[in-house]
């Protein structure tokens, strides 16, 4: 009976070549087009976002709402602002733009004040519109500070290196930051590209692991596929891994213990990242006090 093709959610369909599935910082090497306005979604675009963009988009939206308010205050007619009134038409705008911020922060200076029914209401309705956009500011804020994020560090390289009577293919993997992931699970797939029926497909395989999970990640975890009878690269040289544009995917989950979160992390090797008879150096050691040192700049380090 025939086994039922893997497909990790890549399609097996192959339509000419790829530069790569996994791109090196754990996202997808998939660029959307047709998307429309119904598909954006603003605070999945803020969350994700650098924090300079962010930081950046505040500070924009900050200066357009108050830029559009000043010209609404500096269009009313004379006397509804008093205090705002200036030698000049420029000073007199830049006198309704801080009495803007200062509405829409709700500071309230008094050294402007608005006189007359329209810029009360127009005050009023800034005053709000600030205390709900102040809101949604800090809770972007909360939700990118509090959010679970992984900064496993993979080696530049992985290895195909001589192991017990054999050889094995190694990668190593070191948390980057300070805090706690217990419970660490590893599946390491390779997708290669075959020729069935004069065309070319996508095919994947689980590659067994000499040790698929650790309780915990203090030091490096350096993981190994046996290349033994049962494995897919076994006989296979490196001209023979590039004939099959060869990928190894990588997915690695874990507890996060100070956010108490599940979180994830992806990487991929292509075939010409592979390093044929390299053993990886020592990345950490113990010191004269008996204090283990972990050296985050030699975790990709190797010898040939």
């Amino acid at each position: 009976m025939k086994q039922p093709a893997y497909d990790p959610g890549l399609t097996q369909k192959f339509a000419g070549p790829l530069r790569r599935i996994i791109n090196e910082d754990g996202t997808f090497n998939v660029h959307r087009s047709g998307t429309t306005l119904h598909d954006y979604h603003p605070y999945l675009q803020l969350i994700n976002m650098s924090w300079l963009g962010f930081l950046g988009t505040i500070f924009l939206g900050f200066v357009v709402i108050n830029t559009m308010f000043a010209v609404v205050y500096f269009l009313l007619p004379a006397g509804q602002m008093q205090g705002a009134d200036a030698p000049s038409s420029l000073h007199r705008f830049l006198n309704d733009y801080f009495f803007s911020s200062h509405t829409l922060t709700t500071v309230g200076y008094g050294n402007i004040v608005p006189r007359g029914t329209a810029a009360n209401a127009i005050a009023s309705f800034e005053a709000l519109l600030g205390v709900l956009g102040f809101a949604v500011a800090t809770g972007l804020l909360f939700g990118r500070v509090s959010r679970p994020s992984a900064r496993i560090g993979f080696s530049p390289n992985i290895l195909m290196t001589p192991y017990q009577d054999g050889s094995s293919l190694q990668f190593r993997v070191v948390n980057r930051r300070t805090n706690s992931i217990v419970e660490l699970q590893a599946q390491l797939l390779l997708m290669v590209v075959n020729t069935e029926n004069g065309e070319p497909r996508r095919s994947y395989e689980l590659l067994r692991l000499e040790r698929d999970r650790v309780l915990f990640l203090p030091l490096t975890w350096t993981l190994v596929h046996p290349i033994d009878e049962q494995s897919p690269l076994r006989g296979k040289s490196a001209e023979d891994l590039a004939g099959l544009q060869a990928e190894l995917l990588i997915l690695l989950k874990g507890h996060d213990d100070t956010f108490n979160q599940t979180v994830f992390a992806r990487r991929s090797y292509r075939h010409d990242e592979i390093v044929w008879g390299a053993s990886f150096s020592p990345a950490f050691y113990v010191d004269q006090d008996g204090e283990l040192v972990l050296e985050l700049r030699k975790v990709g380090e190797y010898t040939v």
